[in-house]
């Protein structure tokens, strides 16, 4: 090393380590393996709302039936606890994982909690990626959200935005948290061949989802408030002007998707799961989907002095038709119908 070479040398070892990740990806050719019958998939957060949408998807795939499905609760283990984590790999030993559990609420309890969200989203996932890494699962897929993307940017948003700018700050907890899943599958790959990748959502909603008026998100919370009112025989309020725009998709198409990315998407970049843009609706024009699915026939009422949070995030489904050009998503009339007639149904048992 000679006098005035630090620049010479971070150069050479900027060099050794492309070369080396060329390595890297020229060693673990297992990025092209095909999913196999005697495969263990296990899911976290596997009773929640997407959780049971995949349940239902796997129990009608024929390709499903060489395979076993593990999908677990809370009552499983906690999974900010490294050792209940071990444990649960221990027992389960799977080949394939799917992470859908998280630290997860609406625009107001993000705002109250955004050090538990940060926290809690960090520790379990790094719980569940080192796991994966230790235990030697051929694929991990993680769930991301797409109120993770800056808050300043321009639309639609793509999977190349990500880490573009800071995220609004009403989430900024549960986003940052989320934001290092991608940062850290991208590691996990470069440095031990893991094929980690994730997925990112938009508004997710169906049967099966947690009905909070308080913590939940929008759809499952304006159905509550619909039933409550027409229970009561009041007015129904709806949060803020009821002008910020959304894309939703249904909890089983989700699922299907998410099962089609851990069978047959070999990339380690995310991956958008949306609706089109041209499917995003103003919060105004769901509640009125509901309340009609509800027969509610009182007045729906705008108070403004309610946050609206982000205006939009249109999400572009670019990528997804590239790979699914014709696949077909439920819409969200039918969507929202199919989950306030299952609230109703299940007014008791429904988390609330």
């Amino acid at each position: 090393h000679r006098p005035g070479g630090k620049r010479d040398l971070a150069q050479a070892f900027s060099e050794f380590r492309r070369v080396a990740l060329q390595s890297v990806f020229f060693v673990f050719p297992v990025f092209k393996a095909a999913m196999a019958s005697g495969n263990v998939v296990m899911v976290t957060g596997g009773t929640g709302l997407v959780g049971r949408g995949m349940q239902k998807v796997v129990s009608e795939d024929p390709q499903a039936k060489d395979e076993t499905w593990i999908f677990l609760s809370s009552k499983d283990g906690d999974l900010v606890d490294r050792k209940a984590v071990d444990a649960i790999f221990e027992k389960h030993k799977p080949t394939h994982v799917i992470h859908l559990a998280a630290r997860v609420g609406g625009l107001f309890h993000n705002m109250a909690k955004k050090v538990e969200f940060y926290r809690e989203n960090t520790i379990m996932n790094d719980n569940i990626m080192e796991c994966c890494r230790i235990h030697g699962v051929k694929k991990l897929v993680s769930c991301l959200s797409t109120c993770i993307f800056p808050d300043k940017t321009s639309y639609p948003i793509d999977e190349t935005m990500l880490h573009n700018g800071p995220p609004h700050p009403s989430n900024l907890g549960y986003s940052i948290a989320k934001r290092m899943v991608d940062c850290m599958n991208h590691c996990y790959n470069e440095q031990y061949g893991c094929q980690f990748t994730s997925i990112i959502p938009t508004n997710v909603y169906g049967p099966h989802d947690n009905f909070n008026i308080q913590d939940g998100h929008v759809i499952p919370g304006l159905i509550h408030k619909c039933y409550v009112a027409k229970e009561k025989g009041e007015d129904m309020m709806l949060w803020g002007t009821g002008k910020p725009m959304r894309q939703f998709i249904f909890s089983e198409d989700l699922a299907a998707l998410t099962v089609w990315v851990l069978r047959e998407y070999q990339e380690i970049d995310p991956i958008i799961l949306s609706v089109g843009e041209e499917d995003e609706v103003p919060i105004h024009d769901v509640a009125k989907m509901i309340t009609e699915s509800m027969d509610f026939k009182g007045k729906l009422v705008c108070d403004t002095t309610k946050s609206d949070g982000q205006f939009k995030k249109t999400a572009s489904n670019t990528k997804l038709r590239k790979y699914k050009p014709d696949y077909k998503f439920k819409p969200i009339q039918d969507g929202i119908k199919e989950s306030v007639d299952w609230f109703v149904n299940n007014y008791e048992t429904a988390r609330k």
